[in-house]
């Protein structure tokens, strides 16, 4: 660090202090220069005195008012219009009450009014000119160090985001130029920086820029528009970043705090839509709810979300201790005013479901416990008929036995249409639940869905393992697709169908476009910073036992109708069901 370098950092300790020193010279010396101006460099003997003597009072008055509207703790490296309307209302206000006291208190009449006048906007262009100057310098100032970044989004976000990162010396990256699809912006710059061209020439402009980021600065970008970029990204060695979508920063300042690296969540994340929580609340607010399976990726997530809504009680059972001691910490952390009672218990041992049933005396049940893992159900059948059909119907059995309210069974689309022992297992829980419903008072609704982004042992954290540890990444068939959806919107869904469970008994969720799993390990790989392909291979390994190539959401002879929630379908069958 150079002797200057450190003047400048001792000096921002004293930043307010060196302010006001410097609004005592702006003023003084606009003061003097308006009797100049105002009497043509010749001021009379009779009004000489009154430009030195008056100095003083003149000071005194506009620091009291500068600092009752704080215009010593703006930084000027980020002056703005609000800025100069602070500084127009803080000069003004500050002239009148001088005049007052000279004019009307002190009865000063050899003062001339006019260099009032005079005087205030030659200050108001002084204190403005000296902020704009060092916003022009800090914007001008070149960049020579930090990783070249390419702007995909030339509107207010990307102004936002280069203008902070020009005058942010802390962050280690430079931007050189825009990249926009509006044909009108190419060619010209924006902060002296140049609009290169669009999407589409993406490829050829990272070869001529060599550029070591892309930053996609578009808040409402949809997953289409970063799907395609990723995908023209494929040959390129970049990091790729964004900032977050509209309703995390609304009412907030953009700047390089808030940039992050692209995730895959981003390219699968659908629109959100806005749920009227009054029917959760009513459903689970000071009531006890039961959740099985409370260790696992929807367990935990349901634990988490109705904690949120204030149950009297909430009891989380799982076999696996690891996994119920993790999300018990953690709701008792995070709701420590909530009573919590974890269980240790096997879905499948009748009497002691019975003993939980009979101690907790629920009101809500959210099954969740079941063997999902497809190739490892193939293998030991037994037990996936043992936890997922004989473990949900004795759940079932002891909720319609002790009056629950309701039972909502957390299915999949792989119960549709089976080729799969987990799938078969699956579809034959629904029918339980299909033949307890309207037995008695216990409402039991099923909720299918398909795969959620990141739960245990699915696809998405088996890729980045295989990423960690350089590849190759593995995938079944090239033609393989399956749904998608994050683990908090489907556990959403889930519990508002739970409250929607007098109206149907099967629910689906629309889970929107099937999304081939090789296009999403080559989506992971160049998240990662790598080349499909070439710093990592796929490899295809063929079809595993009991797998399909694409999911479906309805077996034959049902249909789906919309319910009075959005993204959340009724099942009706209008044919004999097959098991």
């Amino acid at each position: 660090m150079t002797a200057i370098e450190k003047l400048v950092t001792q000096a921002h300790g004293y930043r307010k202090v060196l302010t006001l020193a410097a609004y005592v010279i702006l003023i003084a010396f606009s003061h003097q220069a308006a009797f100049w101006l105002r009497f043509e460099g010749v001021v009379p003997q009779e009004q000489a005195p009154l430009q030195f003597t008056l100095l003083p009072l003149l000071v005194c008055v506009r620091l009291a008012v500068f600092m009752a509207f704080r215009l010593h703790e703006g930084v000027w490296r980020y002056a703005s219009l609000r800025d100069a309307q602070d500084i127009v209302i803080g000069v003004g206000s500050s002239t009148f009450l001088f005049f007052v006291i000279v004019q009307l208190l002190a009865g000063i009449t050899l003062y001339p009014r006019s260099v009032f006048i005079i005087d205030s906007f030659l200050l108001i262009g002084l204190l403005g000119s000296v902020r704009v100057a060092r916003r022009v310098y800090g914007a001008s100032t070149p960049r020579s160090s930090g990783r070249p970044v390419l702007v995909y989004g030339a509107g207010d976000a990307g102004e936002m985001i280069v203008r902070d990162m020009l005058q942010n010396p802390g962050y280690n990256a430079r931007p050189i130029g825009f990249i926009d699809d509006d044909r009108r912006k190419v060619n010209h710059r924006i902060h002296g920086l140049p609009v290169f061209g669009s999407r589409s020439e993406l490829g050829a402009i990272l070869t001529r820029t060599r550029a070591e980021e892309i930053l996609i600065a578009i808040p409402s970008a949809p997953p289409k528009v970063l799907r395609d970029i990723l995908r023209q990204l494929t040959n390129f060695k970049v990091r790729i970043s964004t900032l977050p979508r509209l309703s995390a920063i609304v009412g907030q300042q953009i700047g390089v705090q808030q940039i992050r690296e692209l995730k895959l969540e981003d390219l699968l994340t659908r629109p959100q839509v806005t749920f009227d929580h009054a029917p959760l609340r009513q459903m689970v607010e000071d009531r006890c709810i039961l959740v099985t399976g409370a260790g696992g990726s929807i367990g935990s997530e349901i634990c988490r979300q109705t904690a949120r809504l204030r149950p009297r009680l909430l009891i989380i059972l799982d076999r696996y201790e690891n996994g119920l001691f993790e999300i018990q910490s953690e709701l008792a952390k995070e709701h420590p005013d909530i009573e919590l009672r974890p269980v240790i218990a096997d879905v499948t041992d009748a009497r002691r479901v019975d003993q939980v049933f009979a101690e907790g005396r629920p009101d809500v049940v959210f099954h969740a416990a079941a063997h999902k893992h497809v190739p490892l159900m193939e293998g030991n059948p037994c037990e996936a008929v043992k936890n997922n059909v004989s473990g949900t119907r004795i759940v079932a059995e002891g909720a319609y036995r002790f009056g629950v309210d309701r039972f909502v069974l957390i299915s999949t689309d792989k119960a549709v249409n089976p080729t799969s022992v987990m799938g078969f297992t699956k579809r034959v829980a629904e029918l339980v639940i299909e033949e307890l419903n309207g037995r008695c008072g216990t409402r039991f609704a099923a909720v299918r869905f398909g795969n959620v982004l990141g739960s245990n042992g699915s696809v998405v954290p088996t890729f980045l393992g295989q990423i960690a540890n350089g590849g190759p990444v593995t995938v079944t068939h090239p033609e393989m697709k399956r749904f998608f959806m994050l683990i908090p919107e489907a556990v959403q869904l889930v519990l508002h169908a739970g409250a929607l469970a007098d109206q149907a008994t099967l629910f689906v969720l629309e889970m929107g476009e099937q999304v081939k799993v090789v296009d999403m390990a080559r989506d992971l790989i160049r998240l990662a910073g790598y080349i499909p392909d070439k710093d990592i291979d796929v490899e295809f390994t063929g079809i595993r036992p009991g797998e399909k190539l694409f999911e479906e959401l309805l077996g034959e002879g049902e249909v789906a109708e919309p319910s009075s929630i959005a993204k959340i379908l009724r099942v009706r069958t209008v044919a004999s069901p097959r098991p």
